[in-house]
């Protein structure tokens, strides 16, 4: 047999080493869409160019070469810089890299990012239409789908390793594009906040040439969303910088890591300049001593761990979309039909004596479920998310044990908000009642009191979440007022121990029978303490909660032990 030509033999052999060169690519490929971890040669974006022979062959057929290039950039983005200034900053802080926060918070492997190669490369030309990256820094600004308790989720998550989360670091449209899409799917929206989530920098200034007139993208969307019911949830983990802090308190829910979050509208240097306040650190200017007692953020976390279950917790009680969707309803193994005799006694017959308002509503809700929204400021006032019987609901209480119960203007301030978040979510509202009205006093008046006493009347007024009014003990003055008879009809019930009118009869009478009082004073020694006695002893044999009852001032006096029974069939059915 004749020998072939050995022109023929090498063509064979160069169209061999190609298809095999091309086979190894999409190999390659295939393998790295699955693992983001390759050699470390190729970690970098140097990874290997294709041959001479091959490049003059036109570009390959399976687009091997492009899903190459965006593979490497994937690469480059899953994996830290170890020697970046900004990684080592972040790790000298104890807070963990934006891509291990993903990994604690979401459902393992479940993230599904979107836009995976943005940010900004140095490309290298190797042909006349060819190029490869050999430098990329990715936009400091993660977006993705996920699962967070089986359920999908949309996630932004600033990268303060990469220009401390400012705009010259981020691509503002993927911030937005997240937004659009959480509202057009009815999907939750967590925001992990560490920087300024893409706000200014004066460097943009020398990188565009020009300076810009501000404006907030993605503000607009974010407020659309909250207004539809959208969950817009957020964890503070570092420093939330002017529009990041923004984002992160206008979300429903917001929780700040206590050893490494802050949150202020300019950091200390610009504040030294601006108001002489010299040698603020992160945490003197707005840690959480400041943010998680004022109300601008909801709750205070311990670290990022407790931030994250805090997160998934409060996901738990909320819908999709309160517009459109109700709340997950669970099993429920606690019954409904457990009866409580310690509530019988956990109000004290002295009417002077404090009792623990959290300790009701954790026997009264579905065991283990008592989730409290708030708890370090307007402590005149408690908030939080629980269960009956399965059913998500929003809890309201007045807290005896901080100013006797007197709402005062944190405490409205509290229970405003609250309300809006379970009208807006589709939550009932259960309300334990204890209330002797507004503070009153020259602190009070300074604080605005009867101003948020009166936002919190229009709350009550012009939200629609079913409301049901357990009356454990006072209900007095315009407070009490607002809080019960805000629906109609109203759905309310009390307890044996219930007292309630215009006034309590501490100052009550003194006002009322002042000229009486007076006269009984000038007449003899110890006559105006008898009028009083005898005075208040008839009071409060008129204001037995049984001569109201017999009356139809209230609907029904229950047993305290049956509360649960009487609220979870309420909650069930609305």
């Amino acid at each position: 047999m004749p020998s072939k030509p050995a022109s023929a033999s090498a063509s064979a052999e160069s169209g061999k080493s190609t298809a095999t060169e091309r086979l190894s690519q999409v190999a390659g490929h295939v393998a790295g869409s699955q693992d983001t971890s390759p050699p470390e040669s190729e970690t970098r974006g140097k990874g290997r160019r294709r041959s001479k022979s091959s490049r003059t062959a036109g570009p390959p057929a399976d687009y091997s070469d492009v899903l190459g290039n965006l593979q490497k950039l994937r690469t480059i983005a899953h994996t830290p810089d170890v020697n970046n200034r900004g990684y080592v900053r972040q790790k000298s802080e104890g807070k963990l890299w934006v891509r291990e926060r993903l990994d604690q918070l979401l459902d393992k492997d479940s993230f599904r990012e979107i836009g995976s190669a943005s940010g900004f490369v140095e490309w290298r030309q190797t042909g006349p239409r060819d190029e490869e990256p050999v430098g990329f820094t990715p936009t400091n600004n993660l977006q993705g789908f996920g699962l967070l308790g089986g359920r999908k989720i949309i996630l932004t998550a600033d990268d303060y390793s990469i220009r401390a989360g400012h705009a010259d670091g981020a691509i503002s449209d993927k911030t937005v594009y997240t937004e659009k899409l959480a509202i057009a799917l009815h999907l939750p929206i967590i925001k992990l906040t560490d920087g300024s989530s893409g706000g200014g920098s004066v460097t943009s200034i020398k990188k565009f040439g020009w300076s810009y007139v501000p404006g907030v993208p993605g503000f607009i969307e974010a407020i659309n969303g909250l207004n539809m019911g959208i969950p817009n949830l957020a964890a503070v983990l570092g420093p939330a910088i002017g529009i990041g802090a923004a984002r992160a308190v206008a979300c429903h829910f917001s929780v700040m890591a206590g050893d490494i979050g802050s949150l202020f509208n300019a950091g200390p240097q610009v504040v030294e300049l601006a108001t002489f306040e010299e040698g603020l650190s992160l945490r003197d200017l707005g840690g959480p001593a400041i943010h998680c007692t004022n109300g601008t953020i909801d709750n205070l976390a311990a670290n990022e761990a407790e931030c994250f279950d805090q997160l998934r917790t409060v996901l738990s009680f909320l819908p999709d979309c309160g517009h459109s969707k109700l709340p997950p309803i669970i099993q429920s193994r606690d019954p409904i039909s457990r009866t409580n005799e310690e509530l019988r006694t956990i109000i004290p017959r002295k009417k002077t004596r404090m009792y623990d308002a959290k300790a009701i509503i954790r026997i009264v809700v579905d065991r283990g479920s008592w989730f409290e929204i708030g708890a370090l400021w307007g402590r005149t006032a408690i908030v939080g998310l629980a269960r009956l019987g399965g059913h998500p609901v929003g809890v309201i209480s007045l807290n005896c044990e901080v100013n006797a119960g007197a709402l005062d203007a944190g405490g409205a301030q509290k229970i405003t908000r609250h309300l809006k978040l379970c009208d807006v979510m589709n939550l009932p509202v259960v309300q334990f009642v204890d209330v002797p009205g507004y503070a009153i006093g020259t602190v009070a008046e300074k604080q605005a009191t009867m101003r948020w006493g009166v936002e919190l009347a229009k709350a009550y007024l012009s939200t629609t979440v079913p409301l049901f009014n357990i009356l454990t003990r006072r209900v007095y003055g315009v407070a009490g007022g607002v809080m019960v008879a805000c629906r109609d009809p109203m759905m309310r019930v009390a307890w044996p121990s219930g007292e309630w009118g215009s006034l309590p009869l501490d100052g009550g009478i003194e006002v009322g029978h002042r000229w009486q009082l007076k006269q009984a004073e000038a007449e003899a020694e110890g006559k105006k303490q008898e009028l009083y006695t005898r005075l208040e002893d008839e009071y409060r044999r008129l204001m037995n909660p049984i001569r109201t009852a017999n009356a139809f001032g209230v609907e029904e006096i229950i047993d305290p032990a049956q509360t649960r029974r009487i609220a979870a069939e309420w909650t069930i059915h609305v």
